[in-house]
Parts: structure tokens; C-alpha cells; sequence
């Protein structure tokens, strides 16, 4: 496996509770240290580390919301199986389905894309590319 240049790590208050959130809906664990209580995702390309929470990376108190200030966006060949699994699972959507254009220079870029706070609040945003 090639890691990306850049990959988050999330403090998470239940590694259990976010493993089966994220798997469920489609990320994959390439790996695990238990004993640590870390994971390693990867969701088409994207990857994600997760550690529950412990004084060695504590940089000031966390409290719910976790991801003040940040989205995570996630970009997916098809959003509806995302949307899907989330249905199943009752999960609330905090931003529903929509078609969005964005300004990359002299280019509009169209996307269909939603979001979705993960159980610590981790806000993501899953974007699907209509360009193609």
C-alpha cells in the first residue's frame, strides 16, 4: 500500500463505536494496532488514521464537536452507496445531497456531494465528480 502525502489522524472518544461507523459505511481497515487502540481506513484512495484519545497527541481539551472548524472532503467515484448504507443505519445527514459548482480558475467544476458528521463530530464531506 502506497500511503498518501498528507493523512489526518482524528482523536476519536471510541475507537470501537468510529471503526464500525466508517466500515459501514465502506471504508476498508488496512490495518490495526489494538493494543494502541489505532487504526489505519481507506475509502478509494482516501485514507484516514483514527486513535482514540490519550494525553500523547493532546493539544488542548476535546469536547464534542471534535472537528471544529475542518471538513474532510472525501472524493468518491458514486455517492449513493455512502448515502445508502447511512440510510440503513439511520444515520442524520447534517448537509443533504446537492449539485454544486465551484471556480477552479477559468473552470467551473460540478460535483454532487453532501455531509455527514462522524460519531465524535468530524464533519466530512463526501463529493462525487459530475465532470466524468
Amino acid at each position: 500500500m502506497k500511503f498518501n502525502k498528507l493523512i489526518p489522524e482524528l482523536s476519536v472518544s471510541n475507537l470501537e463505536k468510529s471503526i464500525k461507523f466508517y466500515t459501514q459505511i465502506g471504508f476498508k481497515v488496512e490495518y490495526e494496532r489494538k493494543k494502541s487502540k489505532f487504526v489505519f481506513l481507506s475509502l478509494q484512495g482516501s485514507q484516514i488514521m483514527l486513535e482514540e484519545t490519550n494525553d500523547h497527541w493532546k493539544t488542548g481539551e476535546l469536547k464534542y464537536p471534535f472537528g471544529r472548524g475542518i471538513n474532510f472532503q472525501i472524493s468518491v467515484q458514486d455517492i449513493q452507496p455512502i448515502l445508502t448504507c447511512l440510510k440503513k443505519i439511520k444515520y442524520t445527514l447534517k448537509v443533504k445531497p446537492k449539485t454544486n459548482t465551484y471556480r477552479k480558475g477559468k473552470e467551473i467544476l460540478t460535483c454532487r456531494e453532501f455531509l455527514v458528521m462522524d460519531p465524535d463530530g468530524y464533519l466530512l464531506r463526501f463529493t462525487q465528480d459530475l465532470e466524468k
